[in-house]
């Protein structure tokens, strides 16, 4: 999957934690991109079975979606919070965090995470 169709994801999994009902509309305003963007990204991340639409133009995660969706989350939170505790401001961590987290081999992902459980304990 590329970036971009990672970030789809993202969003909507963040914006179905605080909203009853995604729509394309949500995903519009939450990413700032246009409705023929995004509604071509959800034909595909429909078609590539991510997601599912019903009559109403709700959206909803597959469970494949959801896997990738909470993986690609984790790695937005576990990187942000780290680099915030390197001293990088919440904001720009954050903002570095969403470019760092598609990049990472999941063996390094998984070491960054052990690293920093070490340290909590």
């Amino acid at each position: 999957m590329l970036e971009s169709g990672e970030m789809y994801l993202e969003t909507i999994y963040v914006l179905a934690r605080t909203k009853s009902a995604v729509r394309a509309i949500d995903v519009c305003e939450s990413m700032g991109y246009s409705k023929p963007s995004v509604s071509r990204a959800m034909g595909l991340l429909k078609k590539d079975g991510w997601i599912e639409t019903d009559k109403n133009g709700f959206i909803t995660l597959t469970a494949t979606g959801l896997e990738k969706a909470e993986k690609i989350y984790e790695r937005h939170t576990v990187i942000t919070k780290v680099l915030i505790g390197l001293g990088v401001s919440e904001e720009t961590a954050a903002e570095d965090a969403c470019r760092i987290e598609h990049y990472l081999s999941d063996e390094t992902f998984e070491a960054v995470k052990r690293h920093c459980n070490a340290y909590s304990k």
